[in-house]
């Protein structure tokens, strides 16, 4: 990489085996891919570490392209795990930006994939149900479809206020158990 890795751990204390461990993830991601220009990796405690895992941020800078980014919030490796630690974070994150890096790399090359730009992939959808009881709710979607979203995927405004009908903007992703919505925000006609 011609940019130095850059790693930093904020609000916990730095295991020596945790930096190890990026180092060598991030060694991998180069051999994905050799114009990885550079990568920063932000390790992040943001709550009570007895009740959610740390967040793990990945940026990658590749040429003539905006940084590829990977960030999940708690909730998606509490999904995915009973008991989630630092480990799981950090094998989480840098298996979604392997993902990304290769689909990044056939796109380069000509291939078909998902372009990573937000304003491209955001759809118009309205909420048909919401669980607010339960931290979630489903979107209709473009195609008329149910798609699940969580309360941590909306960006903007209240979760609680959403009601049947509002109409949001959202981007489809594909998670543990097929697709979902995230990035989910309230579209300005509903006056939020």
């Amino acid at each position: 990489m011609q940019i130095p890795l850059e790693i930093a751990f904020h609000r916990l204390e730095k295991p020596d085996w945790a930096e190890d461990e990026i180092r060598g993830r991030v060694d991998k991601l180069e051999e994905l891919y050799e114009g990885l220009v550079g990568c920063r990796v932000r390790v992040d405690q943001r709550a009570d570490p007895a009740r959610t895992p740390p967040v793990v941020r990945i940026e990658m800078s590749v040429p003539g392209h905006q940084d590829l980014v990977v960030a999940y919030e708690p909730d998606r490796l509490q999904q995915k795990f009973q008991d989630p630690d630092l480990r799981n974070a950090i094998v989480d994150a840098f298996a979604a930006a392997e993902r990304q890096l290769i689909d990044f790399k056939r796109q380069r090359e000509g291939g078909a994939t998902a372009d990573y730009h937000d304003d491209q992939n955001q759809f118009l959808g309205q909420v048909a149900e919401m669980h607010a009881d339960e931290d979630h709710g489903f979107l209709m979607n473009k195609d008329g479809g149910l798609l699940y979203f969580h309360r941590n995927g909306l960006l903007g405004g209240d979760f609680d206020r959403l009601k049947r009908g509002d109409e949001v903007h959202y981007v489809e992703e594909i998670g543990d158990t097929g697709p979902i919505a995230t990035k989910v925000r309230p579209a300005a006609s509903t006056g939020r």
